[in-house]
């Protein structure tokens, strides 16, 4: 069986200040903890990993000789009170780990080299990342999070065929920064070519730090704006054309809105779902009730009659007094697709 040499964790000492004595300031009270956090976290590594590894042998074999629903897998998470959300990043983890390992970029005992979150965000880097981050780790240094991040964004800014060439060329001779140009290239990774394109000509005349935060500001609307829309049942409509609707609330500046409006409607979409289940769901069991019951249950029909005003087709619901004692009348019409005309729009 393969083994890995850790350090004894029982060896482990740790200088910790002391809240109500010692004499430091917060930025330094809170570098101290840090420094004890990520030392930490070299003992949890090498643990997660092979965690990860336990984990992946146990899905696999489900996935070969199980019901091909995984339920051994998620009894054994069960048992070891294991969340399948924590089950499935431990497994990345250890495939993060077995591909720097077997590919050759990191030697398997510069883990302690590395936090866990230093490890992941290496992981996650181009593979020019990663071998500059590897062969530092080899030999001895120690890297954090910080340090891989600055090397993905100076590699990002320097040579992402996304950004302007000027942009390029200005960050290679370090006037600009490149913590602020590699989240541009990030942003407009996410958007179709003809909209790269168009905040690509914005920059043309001013590739300065403002313009870019702008840029990327914008980018980011519009990365939101196209994925709330993707999502949308609304706007599944054949002649929406939501890319130039977008530059257009870009042009008078409303972009924001435009994302706020499309959240809102998903929001309804989503609601109405839920409600459309639980409202079926009700009157089923208000069907089923009203059956069993009769005139030797007086005070279950009288709970029911009330029920049915949640029941029905018409439902009416009290919004409380926050809201004055309103109350609201929702009718539920179930359509079939074809029959469904498009919604009234009244001016």
């Amino acid at each position: 069986m393969e083994t890995i040499l850790n350090p004894d964790p029982s060896t482990l000492r740790l200088d910790l200040p002391d809240p109500d004595k010692d004499d430091l300031n917060s930025l330094q009270f809170l570098d101290r903890l840090q420094e004890a956090w990520s030392i930490c976290e070299k003992f949890d590594l090498h643990t997660d990993i092979w965690r990860g590894r336990i984990l992946r042998v146990i899905r696999d074999r489900e996935k070969r000789g199980g019901d091909g629903r995984g339920t051994g897998f998620l009894q054994w998470l069960r048992e070891m009170d294991i969340s399948k959300t924590r089950a499935y990043a431990l497994i990345q983890l250890a495939d993060s780990a077995d591909e720097l390992f077997v590919g050759g970029v990191l030697e398997e005992s510069s883990v302690n080299n590395f936090s866990r979150r230093s490890f992941v965000e290496t992981a996650k880097s181009s593979p020019e990342v990663q071998q500059m981050i590897a062969e530092s780790a080899n030999k001895g240094n120690e890297i954090t999070r910080k340090d891989v991040r600055r090397l993905s964004d100076e590699f990002t800014s320097a040579t992402s065929p996304l950004l302007p060439e000027g942009i390029r060329q200005r960050t290679q001779e370090n006037l600009l920064p490149p913590k602020i140009v590699a989240p541009l290239a990030k942003e407009l990774s996410k958007l179709p070519e003809n909209l790269q394109e168009d905040l690509r000509k914005t920059l043309e005349g001013s590739p300065d730090v403002e313009s870019i935060k702008g840029v990327t500001a914008a980018a980011r609307w519009i990365g939101k704006s196209n994925d709330a829309a993707l999502s949308l049942r609304a706007l599944q409509v054949e002649g929406l054309n939501v890319d130039k609707a977008t530059q257009e609330a870009q042009r008078i500046e409303a972009l924001g809105f435009l994302v706020d409006a499309f959240t809102q409607a998903k929001s309804i979409e989503t609601s109405v779902l839920r409600l459309h289940t639980a409202w079926r769901r009700l009157g089923d069991i208000h069907e089923t009730l009203w059956i069993e019951s009769g005139s030797s249950t007086p005070y279950l029909r009288d709970v029911l009659k009330a029920l049915q005003t949640l029941s029905g087709s018409t439902m009416k619901v009290s919004l409380g007094e926050l809201s004055g004692g309103k109350k609201l009348r929702l009718q539920i019409v179930e359509e079939a697709a074809d029959q469904l005309d498009p919604p009234k729009i009244i001016m």
